[in-house]
């Protein structure tokens, strides 16, 4: 399972949506809407709405999605054929810059320590990666954070010899021992941290905002069926509400969609900061979401991660949030 993306792979993909390729119309005459998931903890709360029925109580007849790729989610939702996808701000924007047509309708979080740089016993910082081998997935948010904690510590990736790998796969070598550290995110750091003496060395809580997940639709969705997407983002805050009311069942279904245990996913909770209907509002209205979408933009570029800064015109979409009544 990989949660985050490879640039080049979805840039490839979205050339060739575009020039043509077939892919099913979002937005066609389907009642139903297909919406992607994968494994991050601020996304298993969208298992918890199909299981107790909270999709049909809005109105909107939805097929939910899992995919064990992430990469995998990306490129349905680049190429048509899904209707809307729980995903990351920086890969929303690699997703434009490709050529994609997406809009951010929600956040359902920030990474608040659940992304990790962890390292083997003997390297107690990131200034002690110097010349050392990390894994991490390239292109994706894990080596994002990678490089904005080596840039804060001085160096750069030219410091480090950098061993790109799948999320998986990158956890399991460095357990093995075949890496000295590894970028990886929850659940995958619970197995990269089973390797004695290995500790985190810098954590996306260092980063506040940087960081930001959300559910993103096609544009054709929102233009063409508005009243599905606040469908969407309605249940999504009854969802909410229905967890805080029932803590343990919730937690028994979001620990079996993730495949650990419950209590290995209680350990996730304080790294992964959900955003309330307030916290939602505020930060479309206050500037912030703009404000990180530029720095993320600008990061990108700057690291070789995009050819150039993606337009940010019809990227935030508020009135979903704003449509939610209190």
């Amino acid at each position: 399972m990989t949660r985050r993306l490879l640039l080049a792979a979805l840039l490839v993909v979205v050339c060739t949506a575009c020039g043509g390729a077939p892919s099913t119309p979002t937005g066609a005459p389907s009642k139903a809407v297909t919406l992607g998931f994968s494994a991050w903890p601020g996304w298993f709360p969208w298992q918890v709405a199909q299981e107790k029925g909270l999709f049909a109580k809005n109105g909107v007849e939805v097929e939910l999605k899992y995919f064990d790729s992430y990469t995998d989610s990306l490129t349905a939702l680049a190429t048509g054929n899904i209707d809307a996808n729980s995903q990351t701000l920086n890969d929303t924007l690699a997703s434009i810059s490709g050529g994609a047509k997406q809009t951010v309708v929600l956040v359902n979080d920030n990474s608040t320590g659940n992304d990790q740089i962890i390292a083997r016993s003997g390297i107690s910082s990131v200034a002690g990666l110097k010349g050392k081998t990390v894994a991490a997935e390239q292109g994706t948010v894990d080596h994002y954070l990678l490089l904005l904690a080596l840039r804060k510590a001085g160096l750069t990736q030219a410091d480090i010899t950098f061993k790109p790998l799948p999320t998986d796969a990158a956890a399991a070598a460095f357990k093995a021992g075949q890496v000295d550290a590894v970028g990886a995110f929850a659940p995958f750091t619970t197995t990269a941290l089973e390797l004695p003496g290995s500790a985190a060395v810098a954590t996306s809580k260092d980063f506040p905002g940087a960081i930001p997940d959300h559910l993103v639709v096609s544009r054709t969705l929102a233009s063409s069926r508005p009243e599905v997407v606040q469908g969407l983002v309605k249940t999504w805050f009854d969802t909410l509400a229905w967890i805080g009311a029932n803590k343990a069942e919730a937690r028994t279904i979001m620990a079996k969609r993730a495949g650990v245990s419950e209590q290995a996913y209680a350990e996730y909770d304080a790294g992964t900061t959900i955003f309330s209907l307030a916290d939602n509002r505020e930060a479309f209205s206050s500037g912030s979401l703009e404000r990180q979408a530029k720095e993320i933009a600008a990061f990108l570029t700057e690291s070789g991660l995009a050819d150039a800064a993606p337009p940010l015109d019809g990227l935030l979409d508020p009135r979903f949030v704003q449509g939610v009544s209190s």
